[in-house]
């Protein structure tokens, strides 16, 4: 399903950042940075843009191609990794920051990654996720068909158990993101720190 989504020559989810890593990038340090199920690269690129030091894991080999391509046109470097998120293994330690922008998991895998993210981040460490909730199957406007698939709050303050929560919402909000987030969303946002 992915490659096919990303073999179209138009990024589906748009080149530009998402709202709300750029909302708190100065929290960010400019480290090394890890975004999950990257896609298409343009979180990653922004993230390099700023400094960072990223590898961008996705299990489509189209999508980070194109990942590559959008850093070469904005002239920076990132690292890639093809894999599948359920075959990857956050290394402890190891990350000054981890991103997350709408990695939609089935709920087992999600509750392994987000213990990885813990062990992951260094301390001082950030972790950045923004995904949609349940009741953004009302809006149908971005997003899996499938409510075990999104986040709520509670069940993150749980999977993520460790991190200090900087901030946290369950907003409503218009997102303008390519050609498949599109329009008024439920969304659930968190940046939380590694003590």
């Amino acid at each position: 399903m992915w490659n096919e989504r990303y073999s179209q020559t138009e990024y589906a989810f748009g080149k530009n950042p998402n709202d709300f890593l750029v909302e708190v990038i100065q929290q960010i340090p400019k480290g090394i940075v890890l975004c999950l199920a990257e896609g298409e690269g343009r979180n990653a690129v922004y993230l390099a843009q700023q400094g960072c030091q990223v590898t961008a894991v996705d299990a489509s080999p189209v999508g980070l191609e194109k990942a590559h391509k959008l850093a070469a046109e904005r002239s920076v470097k990132i690292e890639t990794i093809v894999t599948d998120l359920a075959d990857f293994t956050i290394q402890p330690n190891s990350w000054d920051a981890i991103v997350s922008i709408f990695c939609h998991l089935p709920p087992n895998l999600r509750a392994n990654i987000h213990r990885q993210v813990v062990s992951g981040l260094r301390s001082g460490g950030v972790f950045v996720l923004e995904a949609y909730t349940p009741r953004q199957l009302e809006f149908k406007t971005g997003g899996p068909p499938n409510a075990d698939l999104m986040m709520e709050l509670t069940t993150l303050r749980q999977e993520l158990d460790g991190l200090e929560f900087k901030q946290t919402a369950e907003v409503e909000r218009e997102i303008q993101e390519g050609l498949f987030h599109q329009g008024h969303s439920a969304i659930v946002q968190l940046l939380a720190m590694k003590p």
